[in-house]
């Protein structure tokens, strides 16, 4: 209890979340009384870290830092709008459709929602959008990145659950997809209600010029997914093709990146990454305690009071997670919950790794755009100045709609891992 307290005593006051966690165990330890166990503390977090799986983390966030430096991100964009052609709430579409696309590249919700509210929301406010519904559902747009590989979430999930990095990358797609479709058809019925103004008509000529010179952009996602799904790569290679594929279509295709741009993007991508890998890291001292403390036990024998079967049990961990991730971000909310959940739901409910893993993240994902926090809200609110609370009350068929995919994912597990060999 002491340890719960100080926890959250000082995440409330604003320190890191990776020094929560370390400055935590640290107290649990000397209230133990067994102070021997400081000298497994640094080992612990140097063996979080020490996989070859999480050199994917820096490697798909370097691919996302050369996209943005390439002006890939324009590209893809303007093909989602070539596709989508002139219909009542046209660019509502094409942000969602945008967002898939460029979400196969990023793989970070907040920062594909830094970086698409820049794009989409000026645009959408000169077709006539009210600027925060514009900005909301660019919001909910970048839901799809950690979901739709790469995702730097499912590779940290992958090396808490220990299981292979590349099956839960491909166990995104199905999901990403149908949030992808059940947005499109909030989008119509939204429509049809706020008369969406319509996209400006392009000739077929205009469209096919467009796809053409924005189609090598799909490149990068291509070489990525088609790698992992072929067995020609693992994660961590099929990263590193993947950034060699960025530099040579935003140098020769798109022809706006630059060499002399590449020391501040590893720079970025070094700091981005460096926090990343300290989260993990805290996390293998905050697991390590949490085993010795006995607490996947004891919140085993509680949960199983409450949920009698494998649904049940689904059910209530989307509740409890949706909870956590509205005041915790994505990766902190995996670094808390699968080292005591996980081993509940495999071992005792049977449930397929891979597949609960699908509905955890989703769920902390959700947590972004959920209150009192949502901090994906607060992103575009930076960019855009649109209000945060406006915007969550302006989407809310979308946070329904998300509920709803939730609870169909956890029904049907075929639905995550149908793509996996």
């Amino acid at each position: 209890m002491l340890t719960s307290a100080f926890f959250l005593l000082i995440m409330l006051v604003g320190v890191p979340i990776g020094a929560c966690l370390c400055l935590s165990g640290i107290v649990y330890i000397l209230n133990s009384g067994d102070t021997v166990l400081f000298q497994s503390f640094p080992v612990q977090m140097f063996g979080g870290v020490d996989s070859y799986s999480l050199i994917a983390i820096p490697l798909f966030i370097l691919i996302g830092e050369i996209m943005n430096g390439g002006g890939i991100t324009r590209r893809l964009v303007d093909l989602a709008l070539a596709f989508i052609g002139s219909v009542k709430g046209g660019l509502a579409y094409v942000n969602i459709l945008a967002n898939m696309l460029v979400s196969s590249i990023i793989g970070s919700a907040t920062a594909q929602v830094a970086i698409m509210s820049q794009i989409m929301v000026p645009e959408m406010e000169k077709q006539g959008y009210d600027k925060t519904f514009a900005a909301g559902i660019t919001v909910y747009g970048g839901m799809l990145g950690p979901i739709i590989p790469p995702s730097v979430m499912f590779v940290v999930y992958s090396v808490l659950a220990q299981v292979a990095v590349g099956d839960m990358l491909i166990a995104g797609i199905i999901p990403g997809v149908i949030l992808t479709v059940l947005f499109f058809i909030v989008i119509a019925g939204m429509g049809v209600i706020y008369n969406y103004p319509r996209t400006e008509k392009r000739t077929a000529r205009q469209r096919l010029h467009t796809i053409l010179t924005a189609c090598p952009t799909l490149l990068i996602p291509i070489v990525i997914v088609g790698s992992i799904l072929g067995g020609l790569a693992n994660p961590t290679e099929s990263a590193a093709v993947g950034a060699v594929a960025a530099v040579l279509v935003g140098r020769y295709v798109t022809k706006e990146f630059r060499f002399a741009m590449i020391p501040q993007i590893l720079l970025k991508s070094a700091i981005y990454s460096a926090v990343v890998l300290f989260l993990v890291a805290a996390a293998a001292v905050f697991s390590w305690l949490l085993i010795y403390g006995k607490v996947p036990q004891a919140t085993a024998a509680w949960i199983q009071t409450v949920a009698k079967d494998p649904i049940a049990f689904l059910l209530l961990v989307n509740v409890i997670l949706l909870v956590i991730g509205t005041v915790i971000d994505g990766i902190p909310g995996l670094i808390m919950t699968v080292p005591i959940l996980l081993p509940i739901a495999t071992e005792i409910y049977g449930i397929d790794p891979r597949h609960f893993g699908v509905v955890v993240v989703i769920n902390l994902v959700l947590g972004l755009m959920t209150p009192p926090v949502g901090l994906s809200f607060f992103v575009a609110s930076a960019v855009t100045g649109a209000k945060p609370g406006k915007m969550f009350i302006v989407t809310l068929p979308f946070f329904l709609i998300c509920c709803v995919a939730l609870v169909l994912l956890s029904l049907f597990p075929s639905l995550s891992l149908a793509l996996i060999k």
